[in-house]
């Protein structure tokens, strides 16, 4: 209901996300002041337009491959906010339909040039409310600081995320610079599985805001585990957790509670189970074990709050 996704990133990428943005925010804030120093900007500005760069930041560092962290998402979406906005302040004053204006229109502008950048509706509402000191600038915001703060924080972002092979930025680096994923060379007749998007969406390591070439790499990446451990299980055993190997609503992951005794004649050779998760959750039922066989594509267990193949764990 609230929508808590899983968590597929490791620590490391985790810690790397914020170290990011943490020193994006400190090199704008130097410059920032260095060219308050100077008198070339007042401070209440400087201090009012680091807050959407921090925006920024959240998407540039902790989502570096997301359609909305692309560079002409960043400078469209902030510089298209910002003039929408400024004008409107020209002509139509301070009143707070006008804030609704900036922001609505903001998002409108942004969909019709493909820049939409969440940070740059609070740009426009900056803009909007941000008073005499912001106003006194005119267009002369756009350059600076907007400008100034941009250069800064993407120059920052394709450095830093330099650094890390799997996270360079803008997104068509990463993929001009990575030898291409593909899945061996036998033919692709096997079905994708749910787990298997699982385990690629654990080897990405990226929080996915997907792109096309994102998608691309994704879509490799499971089909190469959906090229692993295509049999049905050897024998179904009491306590273990086994998938159907389905994907989207025909998913489902059953553990076996309890089962017959060994020997037990096949026409009487009986499972319980419950639903642990997909088609049917938390309900319980009853079924013989060659039903249960047939049913069941391979066992399961929990991995960093994913369903993922047992024998990938223990390779």
């Amino acid at each position: 209901m609230l929508g808590v996704s899983a968590n597929t990133t490791s620590h490391n990428e985790k810690i790397i996300s914020a170290v990011g943005g943490g020193l994006s925010i400190a090199g704008i804030m130097w410059v920032m002041h260095f060219l308050g120093q100077a008198q070339l900007l007042t401070m209440q500005s400087s201090i009012m337009i680091i807050a959407s760069m921090g925006a920024s930041a959240v998407l540039l560092f902790a989502v570096p491959h997301g359609a909305l962290s692309q560079p002409w998402a960043v400078i469209g979406g902030h510089l298209i906010s910002a003039v929408l906005a400024i004008t409107s302040v020209k002509y139509l004053g301070h009143g707070p339909w006008v804030a609704a204006f900036a922001v609505g229109g903001s998002i409108g502008v942004m969909y019709y040039l493909r820049c939409i950048h969440p940070p740059g509706g609070a740009t426009a509402l900056t803009i909007v409310v941000g008073g005499a000191d912001i106003d006194a600038l005119g267009y002369q915001f756009l350059w600076l600081p907007l400008g100034i703060n941009i250069l800064v924080i993407m120059a920052i972002a394709i450095i830093f995320n330099g650094f890390f092979n799997w996270r360079r930025y803008p997104v068509h680096l990463a993929h001009k610079l990575k030898r291409a994923i593909g899945a061996p060379s036998n033919e692709r007749e096997h079905e994708l599985t749910q787990e298997d998007f699982a385990a690629a969406m654990q080897e990405l390591d990226s929080y996915v805001d997907i792109t096309p070439d994102g998608l691309t790499d994704l879509l490799e990446l499971a089909k190469k585990h959906a090229e692993k451990n295509i049999t049905h299980p050897q024998s179904i055993i009491a306590g273990r957790i086994y998938s159907n190997g389905k994907l989207g609503r025909l998913w489902s992951i059953r553990q076996v509670v309890d089962a017959s005794p060994q020997n037990t004649h096949a026409s009487k050779d009986r499972v319980i189970y419950k639903v642990l998760a997909g088609d049917g959750g938390y309900e319980t039922h009853m079924c013989l074990r060659s039903e249960f066989h047939k049913w069941a594509r391979f066992e399961v267990e929990k991995h960093n709050q994913q369903w993922v193949k047992v024998e990938e764990q223990k390779a």
